[in-house]
């Protein structure tokens, strides 16, 4: 049976509202699209949404108590909450150089979380 969802386009300001049919591992997008982009998104969106995660880890003996971090790529939707869990559980001791790998494949995604700042350690 076919499934009708609405999306919303983040591509650009526009923000088209579109309507795509999903029949299986395939999409038709029915309506609502004003480029190409529109389309790719939608596609996308529909058969396997992924979203980059950005939060932040407990450093020990750092200037700061925390240091952010993200996925190195998107995530899938599916995946999010075990990779936090994972997340949740990690502990580094300062220096964090910006770029520094945190967890390598997590959640066994193929995906590494990177620190997005540095963090010395607290003299």
């Amino acid at each position: 049976m076919a499934e009708k969802k609405m999306i919303t386009c983040i591509v650009c300001p526009i923000g088209c509202k579109i309507l795509v049919e999903k029949k299986g591992n395939k999409v038709v997008v029915c309506s609502g699209n004003k480029c190409k982009k529109g389309i790719d998104y939608a596609t996308y969106e529909a058969l396997d949404p992924r979203r980059v995660l950005t939060t932040s880890v407990l450093v020990e003996d750092g200037q700061w108590p925390l240091v952010s971090v993200k996925s190195s790529k998107p995530v899938p939707k599916n995946k999010l909450f075990d990779v936090l869990e994972e997340i949740k559980e990690v502990k580094i001791v300062a220096p964090v150089k910006l770029g520094e790998i945190i967890l390598k494949n997590v959640a066994n995604t193929g995906i590494n979380i990177i620190s997005t700042k540095s963090i010395d350690r607290c003299l």
